[in-house]
């Protein structure tokens, strides 16, 4: 089968095609034919060795397809059933092994394309706009980064629940995109945190979702009100310096949190949970799919090439 294989940490060159074996699954594993996978910062992350990872392997943890086997034990999935799931070993290729406790169905007004696109991501909006900081009518919340895949559905997220979001973005055409998607006011980056404080009337926001990370980490605590919360979930635009906790007492008793999605979707209640409120609101329209590039299975390199230099809107996925 065609797949994406890495045997040495580096750049976007590392992502190599090659035919490998065909899968079988094991006891309580389902191998999917994958209709479409996810490109996402964290591939890049265990591309460059920043998280660690045995070599050689097959990357990308987000996709979605339908069942091509089922392995002993695995009772809630049949060949055929369109599936996706967000812990995925090996997305970029033909077919890919999941454990079936980390799938879910995909609902049949979904396209499998768009429910690719929005498990990390969607789930991700989920847990920090309803969970982290559960957002409250009326509350103002800074969404960096706004035209990305991210935090395009971060705005539609925020804005169901009655917020007011303001949105950074990098340029003209980036801010249009976030304001499409529901953003009430988008700046860029230069003096954000001057001007999220006049737009609130010196209070500033109540939360500031930073997938950015170092160049926007001061920023975003000084756009918070008091007792306000920065979830910092991503590290973009590099990882944050060593941090003085006391920095949150005289800016205001702040919150900081550093979430990651496998720990609110660590049990399959919580998973089946997130996962059908995201697809539900897909399908419903609620959250509308921005899919920014399409990439055949040989252009990873082009995606992560893509992706990293923020050249990008919306969500990249690799079409096997």
């Amino acid at each position: 089968m065609r797949a994406i294989v890495i045997t040495e940490n580096g750049g976007p060159e590392v992502l190599a095609p090659a035919e490998r074996p065909d899968l079988e699954p094991g006891p309580g594993e389902v191998l999917i034919d994958v209709a479409a996978a996810g490109v996402n910062f964290i591939d890049v992350y265990y591309r460059t060795g920043a998280y660690a990872r045995e070599l050689p392997y097959t990357p990308g943890i987000e996709a979605a397809g339908t069942v091509a086997a089922v392995g002993d034990g695995v009772e809630e999935f049949s060949v055929g059933d369109r599936v996706a799931s967000s812990d995925v070993r090996g997305g970029y290729a033909a077919k890919a092994l999941v454990a079936a406790d980390r799938l879910v169905p995909v609902p049949d007004g979904v396209d499998l394309e768009d429910a690719a696109a929005s498990m990390l991501q969607g789930m991700t909006a989920h847990y920090l706009t309803r969970s982290t900081y559960p957002i409250r009518e009326g509350d103002t919340v800074l969404v960096h980064a706004a035209a990305g895949g991210m935090g395009l559905l971060l705005t539609q997220a925020a804005k169901a629940l009655g917020a007011r979001v303001i949105g950074t973005a990098s340029t003209p055409e980036k801010e249009k995109l976030a304001k499409d998607a529901g953003a009430d006011v988008t700046l860029g980056y230069d003096g954000f945190a001057a001007r999220v404080r006049e737009l609130t009337g010196g209070e500033g926001v109540a939360a500031v979702y930073d997938g950015v990370g170092a160049p926007t980490f001061d920023g975003s605590l000084a756009s918070l009100r008091r007792r306000g919360v920065l979830a910092l979930y991503g590290a973009a635009g590099g990882k944050v310096p060593p941090f003085d906790p006391q920095r949150l007492n005289p800016a205001g008793s702040l919150f900081l949190t550093r979430p990651m999605l496998a720990h609110y979707v660590a049990t399959r209640e919580e998973l089946l949970e997130r996962a059908s409120d995201v697809l539900g609101w897909v399908e419903s329209g609620v959250l509308r799919v921005h899919v920014g590039h399409r990439y055949d299975l040989a252009e990873a390199g082009a995606a992560h090439t893509d992706l990293e230099a923020r050249r990008t809107t919306g969500k990249l996925l690799l079409i096997p």
